[in-house]
């Protein structure tokens, strides 16, 4: 981890002091810094927007450039990702610098100018939702596994919001002391569930105080085939027997992820 990532994370913190401005949520010297900003700033009309910006800084930063997650209750998705898009296109003027506070900033001052040119872009047919390869095109499914859940009312919801911000349909799926995650979606959202999922203090340790999620097992990440069902949304479910489990991979298409990845870590 550079110092120069270390000095812009104290300036950072010092800038943003307000309540629930800035919230630091990983310092690593292997996975590098994880923290969530939290703004106003004017939108169309005017009127002020609360942005939610996510920032991960790894441990090449600033030679490598930041990963940007942006959210708000007062955007679409579309408006969201087209911010996201404007955001890590500026990042890359700021190349081998430190450039999180120059991103705030500029996102503040032009928050109206890439809000509307994301309605634009929708209103003539062209997509600001992504930017990835073919290869990344079309749906995906991550399968996770999770070790526990102390604070298991907290954590679910927070599952739930994360999916429902995120567009991510699936299960969160409970049998016996197994717990799995089943997601479908775009990949990049669900690159970015991941990153909440790691970052985020989501849990309680044994003392009851609020944790990282530390056992998570990505399964499985894989483009979804034609034979895959889509699920309509996401949803929360116990099973009490290995059959029912089986039977709801069976019923998505997915027998064969059930068959790789669940059935073998059972044995």
């Amino acid at each position: 981890m550079s110092d120069l990532a270390l000095e812009e994370l104290s300036a950072i913190a010092a800038i943003y002091c307000g309540e629930n401005e800035c919230e630091v949520l990983e310092v690593s010297e292997t996975e590098g810094i994880s923290f969530r900003i939290q703004i106003s700033a004017k939108g169309p009309l005017g009127t002020d927007i609360l942005l939610k910006l996510l920032f991960h800084l790894p441990i090449g930063y600033p030679s490598s450039l930041p990963n940007i997650s942006v959210s708000s209750e007062q955007l679409t998705r579309t408006q969201c990702a087209a911010v996201k898009r404007r955001l890590l296109e500026e990042a890359k003027r700021h190349f081998s610098q430190p450039m999180v506070h120059e991103l705030i900033l500029w996102i503040q001052q032009n928050l109206k100018h890439a809000v509307e040119q994301a309605e634009t872009s929708v209103c003539s047919g062209e997509s600001t939702l992504s930017t990835d390869g073919p290869e990344e095109d079309g749906v995906w499914i991550a399968l996770l596994r999770l070790d526990h859940m102390r604070a298991k009312g907290k954590y679910v919801k927070t599952v739930e919001k994360w999916c429902a911000d995120l567009k991510l349909t699936g299960r969160l799926m409970f049998m016996g002391k197994m717990i799995l995650i089943l997601l479908q979606g775009d990949r990049r959202s669900i690159k970015e569930y991941l990153l909440l999922q790691k970052t985020s203090k989501v849990d309680v340790d044994s003392s009851g105080k609020k944790c990282k999620e530390k056992m998570i097992s990505v399964l499985s990440e894989t483009k979804a085939q034609a034979a895959h069902r889509r699920f309509q949304a996401f949803e929360v479910k116990e099973y009490s027997t290995l059959g029912e489990l089986q039977n709801e991979f069976k019923a998505a298409g997915l027998a064969e992820l059930f068959s790789e990845f669940v059935l073998a870590r059972l044995k």
